[in-house]
Parts: C-alpha cells; structure tokens; sequence
C-alpha cells in the first residue's frame, strides 16, 4: 500500500490521486478500481477523496488531463532537441515508449477508457489527446518533406497512422508479455522499419 502524507494542499492531493489511479491501474483491471481501493492505496477515507473529486469520473477525467498534459509536454521537449524531423520523430517515438513503460497504466486507462459506450468527459479527453498527438506527428512529417527530408511520395496522414499504429502494437505486446519494460526494449528496432520506409533516398 503506497500512503501518502494525510496532509496535503489541494491541487498536490488532487496530483497524488490521479498518479494511485495510475499505479493502480498497472495492476488492475481499470474498470474494476473503487474509490474505496484508492482511498486505501493513499491513506485516506472515502470522504477525504471527495472532498477533491466529487465523483470518480472527475477523478477518471483528471487522469486524462494528467496524462495529456505531461505526454505532450515530453514531446514538445523531444522535437525542440532536433532539427531534422526524421531524428525528432525518432525522439517523440522513444519519448513515447519510455512514458508507457515508466506509467503502465496509463495505456490501460487510455484503451478502457477509449472502449466505454457512453461519452465521458474522459473518454473526450482520451480523444482529445490522440487528436492532438496525430496533428503534431503529422506536422513534423509534413515538415520533413518540405525540407528533402522525407520522402516526397510518402501520405503524410498515412505516414502518422503507421507511427502511432506502431507505438500502440508495441503497448498491447507489452501488456501479452506482462513486461512494462518490452515496450522501451522493443521501440528501436520498430522505429528503425519505420525510418526506413519514410526517408528521403537523394
């Protein structure tokens, strides 16, 4: 059990669910995580969880955001440290994997939350993300191309289906394999096959 101090100001206490639900999640059955289970993964009673999350889809909808926000950041981070766009998807590739093996929950909250029927403001948010990941991907290809760095004859929408196609066959491995490591062990060897079917040959 992971306790945390009974103290804490409100947006820390407010972080410190969203990284239980993600801990827990690496563990569980998303679905199957109460509010119960994470008010004792953290220390605390039902009453002082709510009294930060007035219900578990907030919670649920702050893990999202969580995720979001500290994803993109890494790879804005990733493609600032490249000027050519090849290197930089290479970068935001392995920026990706290393994220996924560092949280293994997270794909697991992404993809449960992703397969709800009803419309949540997580499961938008889940959508929200993917969008945004994919325009960034596509805008990085795109540039490539302009600059003689990729190849001309490449669809750059296809290109960017292929690149998270990769990352997410690469996540669901990992969870067969039960290993949250074979994700970043993997990512090299399938962002090679990938480098190799965009790049500029002149």
């Amino acid at each position: 059990m992971n306790i945390r101090p009974a103290h804490l100001p409100a947006e820390e206490r407010r972080e410190a669910t969203v990284e239980s639900v993600i801990e827990l999640a690496a563990r569980r059955n998303p679905s199957d995580i109460t509010t119960t289970a994470i008010a004792q993964h953290m220390g605390l009673t039902q009453g002082a969880l709510f009294r930060h999350f007035p219900t578990k889809d907030a919670i649920w909808e702050a893990v999202m955001d969580w995720v979001a926000t500290r994803l993109m950041r890494r790879v804005e981070r990733a493609i600032a440290d490249h000027d050519n766009a090849l290197d930089a998807l290479e970068a935001v590739f392995l920026t990706h994997t290393a994220f996924v093996a560092e949280h293994p929950g997270v794909p697991r909250m992404l993809f449960g939350e992703l397969q709800r029927a009803e419309d949540t403001a997580a499961k938008r948010a889940a959508r929200a993300l993917l969008a945004a990941y994919g325009k960034r991907v596509r805008q990085l290809i795109a540039t490539g191309q302009q600059r003689g760095e990729l190849a001309q004859d490449i669809e750059a929408d296809a290109a960017a289906a292929m690149f998270v196609g990769a990352i997410q066959g690469l996540v669901m491995q990992t969870l067969l394999h039960g290993d949250p490591q074979h994700v970043r062990r993997a990512a090299p060897g399938a962002f090679a096959l990938f480098r190799r079917c965009i790049r500029s040959t002149k």
